[in-house]
């Protein structure tokens, strides 16, 4: 008997909290998981008290990552 889709969806995501918790918590430990948020690409803009900050590459890298996973999950 297959497990119902909503069943699925909500494994997947706490697979992917467990995972974001894991790396919040290994994050001090290894200096690479360290750098995402920080990668070159993201912009970030200064002006005297205002900061603009738009990680732009590292969503476009956790999108592909994410894209990946996905696929690999609810392949048919």
């Amino acid at each position: 008997m297959e497990a119902p889709y909503w069943a699925k969806v909500f494994l997947t995501l706490g697979i992917i909290f467990i995972i974001i918790g894991i790396m919040i918590w290994l994050l001090p430990r290894f200096p690479i998981l360290n750098r995402l948020g920080h990668l070159p690409g993201d912009i970030v803009y200064r002006r005297g008290n205002f900061v603009f900050y738009f990680p732009l590459v590292t969503c476009l890298l956790l999108s592909v990552i994410l894209t990946l996973v996905f696929t690999l999950i609810f392949r048919r």
